[in-house]
Protein backbone atom coordinates (compact mmCIF):
# COMPACT_ATOMS: atom_id res chain seq x y z
CA UNK A 1 0.00 0.00 0.00
CA UNK A 2 1.30 3.33 -0.60
CA UNK A 3 2.05 5.30 2.04
CA UNK A 4 -0.13 8.57 2.30
CA UNK A 5 1.88 11.84 3.50
CA UNK A 6 -0.03 14.80 4.45
CA UNK A 7 1.63 18.77 3.88
CA UNK A 8 2.84 19.95 6.91
CA UNK A 9 1.23 23.23 6.12
CA UNK A 10 -1.72 21.67 5.86
CA UNK A 11 -1.53 20.43 9.47
CA UNK A 12 -0.08 24.02 10.62
CA UNK A 13 -2.86 25.47 9.09
CA UNK A 14 -5.84 22.99 10.68
CA UNK A 15 -4.00 23.40 14.44
CA UNK A 16 -4.13 27.57 13.26
CA UNK A 17 -7.85 27.57 12.47
CA UNK A 18 -10.01 26.47 15.37
CA UNK A 19 -7.12 28.59 17.47
CA UNK A 20 -7.95 31.55 15.67
CA UNK A 21 -11.67 31.04 16.13
CA UNK A 22 -10.90 31.15 19.62
CA UNK A 23 -8.90 33.80 20.07
CA UNK A 24 -10.76 36.08 17.99
CA UNK A 25 -14.18 35.04 19.46
CA UNK A 26 -12.54 35.77 22.79
CA UNK A 27 -11.02 39.10 21.64
CA UNK A 28 -14.69 40.62 20.31
CA UNK A 29 -16.77 39.08 23.36
CA UNK A 30 -14.33 40.89 25.97
CA UNK A 31 -14.96 44.42 23.85
CA UNK A 32 -19.04 43.36 23.77
CA UNK A 33 -18.84 42.27 27.81
CA UNK A 34 -17.12 45.17 29.25
CA UNK A 35 -18.83 48.02 26.81
CA UNK A 36 -22.30 46.36 28.27
CA UNK A 37 -20.74 46.23 31.80
CA UNK A 38 -20.26 49.78 31.34
CA UNK A 39 -23.98 50.60 30.05
CA UNK A 40 -23.75 50.25 26.27
CA UNK A 41 -26.88 47.73 25.30
CA UNK A 42 -25.11 48.15 21.75
CA UNK A 43 -23.48 44.22 21.02
CA UNK A 44 -26.03 42.88 23.84
CA UNK A 45 -28.81 43.80 21.08
CA UNK A 46 -26.89 42.56 18.00
CA UNK A 47 -25.87 39.22 19.91
CA UNK A 48 -22.22 39.68 20.36
CA UNK A 49 -22.48 38.87 24.15
CA UNK A 50 -21.45 35.49 23.29
CA UNK A 51 -18.28 32.92 22.99
CA UNK A 52 -19.18 31.52 20.09
CA UNK A 53 -17.38 31.93 17.19
CA UNK A 54 -19.73 31.54 14.54
CA UNK A 55 -21.42 35.38 16.14
CA UNK A 56 -18.09 36.96 15.51
CA UNK A 57 -17.32 35.41 11.74
CA UNK A 58 -16.47 38.13 9.09
CA UNK A 59 -16.57 36.28 5.90
CA UNK A 60 -13.64 37.69 3.85
CA UNK A 61 -11.48 38.18 7.26
CA UNK A 62 -12.46 34.64 9.53
CA UNK A 63 -13.09 32.67 6.23
CA UNK A 64 -12.12 33.61 3.07
CA UNK A 65 -8.81 35.24 3.96
CA UNK A 66 -7.19 32.68 5.99
CA UNK A 67 -7.98 30.28 3.31
CA UNK A 68 -6.53 32.34 0.58
CA UNK A 69 -3.41 32.69 2.73
CA UNK A 70 -2.75 29.15 3.01
CA UNK A 71 -3.79 28.07 -0.78
CA UNK A 72 -1.03 31.16 -1.44
CA UNK A 73 1.40 30.30 1.08
CA UNK A 74 1.22 33.96 2.08
CA UNK A 75 1.18 34.76 6.05
CA UNK A 76 -2.32 33.46 7.66
CA UNK A 77 -3.99 36.80 8.40
CA UNK A 78 -7.47 37.46 9.27
CA UNK A 79 -9.86 39.33 11.44
CA UNK A 80 -13.01 39.19 13.35
CA UNK A 81 -16.50 41.03 12.58
CA UNK A 82 -15.83 44.36 15.34
CA UNK A 83 -18.26 44.93 17.77
CA UNK A 84 -20.23 47.72 17.42
CA UNK A 85 -19.92 50.34 20.40
CA UNK A 86 -22.04 53.29 20.86
CA UNK A 87 -19.60 55.41 23.47
CA UNK A 88 -22.35 57.98 24.17
CA UNK A 89 -24.28 55.31 25.98
CA UNK A 90 -20.83 54.82 28.80
CA UNK A 91 -21.09 56.94 31.93
CA UNK A 92 -17.30 57.88 31.15
CA UNK A 93 -16.63 57.59 27.83
CA UNK A 94 -12.82 58.33 27.17
CA UNK A 95 -12.22 56.30 30.45
CA UNK A 96 -14.59 53.42 29.36
CA UNK A 97 -14.06 53.57 25.61
CA UNK A 98 -10.49 53.28 26.51
CA UNK A 99 -11.13 50.08 28.62
CA UNK A 100 -13.48 48.47 26.62
CA UNK A 101 -11.04 48.72 23.16
CA UNK A 102 -8.14 47.57 25.59
CA UNK A 103 -10.19 44.08 26.39
CA UNK A 104 -9.45 42.75 23.60
CA UNK A 105 -5.84 42.77 23.04
CA UNK A 106 -5.89 41.77 27.00
CA UNK A 107 -7.99 38.93 26.96
CA UNK A 108 -5.77 37.41 24.29
CA UNK A 109 -2.67 37.70 26.37
CA UNK A 110 -4.44 35.99 28.96
CA UNK A 111 -5.47 33.52 26.81
CA UNK A 112 -1.48 33.45 25.90
CA UNK A 113 -1.11 32.88 29.64
CA UNK A 114 -3.66 29.93 29.78
CA UNK A 115 -1.92 28.24 26.73
CA UNK A 116 1.50 28.28 28.77
CA UNK A 117 0.54 26.77 32.02
CA UNK A 118 -1.37 24.00 30.12
CA UNK A 119 2.24 23.83 27.90
CA UNK A 120 4.21 23.92 31.53
CA UNK A 121 1.51 21.03 32.66
CA UNK A 122 2.03 19.01 29.86
CA UNK A 123 5.49 18.81 29.74
CA UNK A 124 5.98 18.42 33.21
CA UNK A 125 3.46 15.15 33.18
CA UNK A 126 4.76 13.99 29.42
CA UNK A 127 8.34 15.33 29.33
CA UNK A 128 8.93 17.75 26.22
CA UNK A 129 9.57 14.54 23.99
CA UNK A 130 5.70 13.39 24.42
CA UNK A 131 2.19 14.70 23.70
CA UNK A 132 3.42 16.28 20.05
CA UNK A 133 0.84 17.96 18.33
CA UNK A 134 -0.47 18.84 22.10
CA UNK A 135 2.53 20.88 22.45
CA UNK A 136 3.05 22.18 19.01
CA UNK A 137 -1.02 23.60 19.31
CA UNK A 138 0.17 25.31 22.57
CA UNK A 139 2.70 27.00 21.34
CA UNK A 140 0.24 28.02 18.77
CA UNK A 141 -1.75 29.33 20.90
CA UNK A 142 1.03 31.37 22.68
CA UNK A 143 2.55 32.67 19.74
CA UNK A 144 -0.84 33.74 17.94
CA UNK A 145 -2.43 34.88 21.25
CA UNK A 146 1.10 37.46 21.89
CA UNK A 147 0.75 38.14 17.95
CA UNK A 148 -2.65 39.25 18.75
CA UNK A 149 -2.18 41.11 21.36
CA UNK A 150 0.43 43.31 20.19
CA UNK A 151 -0.68 44.08 16.97
CA UNK A 152 -3.83 45.24 18.32
CA UNK A 153 -2.39 47.36 20.33
CA UNK A 154 -0.51 49.57 17.13
CA UNK A 155 -2.18 53.09 17.26
CA UNK A 156 -3.22 52.44 13.74
CA UNK A 157 -6.87 52.20 12.88
CA UNK A 158 -9.04 50.77 12.43
CA UNK A 159 -7.26 48.41 15.79
CA UNK A 160 -7.95 48.84 19.43
CA UNK A 161 -4.57 50.85 19.65
CA UNK A 162 -5.67 53.82 17.86
CA UNK A 163 -8.47 54.32 19.83
CA UNK A 164 -6.89 53.70 23.18
CA UNK A 165 -4.68 56.71 21.73
CA UNK A 166 -7.71 58.78 21.30
CA UNK A 167 -9.26 58.19 24.50
CA UNK A 168 -5.78 58.93 26.75
CA UNK A 169 -4.69 62.07 24.95
CA UNK A 170 -8.38 63.99 22.98
CA UNK A 171 -7.59 65.94 20.94
CA UNK A 172 -7.63 66.94 16.94
CA UNK A 173 -4.76 64.98 15.83
CA UNK A 174 -6.04 61.96 17.67
CA UNK A 175 -9.10 62.17 16.04
CA UNK A 176 -8.01 62.72 12.96
CA UNK A 177 -6.02 59.27 13.23
CA UNK A 178 -8.85 57.24 15.12
CA UNK A 179 -11.16 59.29 11.95
CA UNK A 180 -9.21 57.60 8.97
CA UNK A 181 -11.57 55.29 8.15
CA UNK A 182 -10.33 53.20 5.07
CA UNK A 183 -7.47 55.30 4.19
CA UNK A 184 -6.40 53.88 8.11
CA UNK A 185 -6.89 49.98 6.41
CA UNK A 186 -4.07 51.27 3.59
CA UNK A 187 -1.67 52.53 6.16
CA UNK A 188 -1.55 49.09 8.39
CA UNK A 189 -0.94 47.43 4.96
CA UNK A 190 1.92 49.85 3.91
CA UNK A 191 3.46 49.07 7.39
CA UNK A 192 2.86 44.87 7.38
CA UNK A 193 4.69 45.11 3.71
CA UNK A 194 7.75 47.59 4.72
CA UNK A 195 11.42 46.92 6.81
CA UNK A 196 9.69 48.31 9.81
CA UNK A 197 7.55 44.92 10.06
CA UNK A 198 10.99 42.62 10.41
CA UNK A 199 11.42 45.18 13.75
CA UNK A 200 7.69 44.48 14.94
CA UNK A 201 8.01 40.73 13.91
CA UNK A 202 10.96 40.67 16.30
CA UNK A 203 8.88 41.69 19.39
CA UNK A 204 6.86 39.43 19.08
CA UNK A 205 9.21 36.63 18.49
CA UNK A 206 11.17 38.44 21.68
CA UNK A 207 8.17 38.59 23.94
CA UNK A 208 6.74 34.79 23.11
CA UNK A 209 10.40 33.46 23.31
CA UNK A 210 10.61 35.37 27.15
CA UNK A 211 6.97 34.05 28.06
CA UNK A 212 7.84 30.38 27.40
CA UNK A 213 11.48 30.58 29.15
CA UNK A 214 9.89 31.75 31.99
CA UNK A 215 6.93 29.31 31.97
CA UNK A 216 8.51 26.27 30.88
Amino acid sequence: MQDITVSENLIRFLIFLPLFFLSIALHEFAHAYFADKFGDSTPRSQGRLTLNPLKHIDLIGTVLMPFAAFASGLPLIGWAKPVMINRNNFRNPYKDDAIVSFAGPLSNFLLALVFLILLSIMINIAGAAGSGLLITTMLYGIYLNVFLFLFNLLPIPPLDGSHILFNLYPNKYTAMLVNLGFYGSIVLLLFIWSPLWKYFSGLIMAVYSFLVGVFV
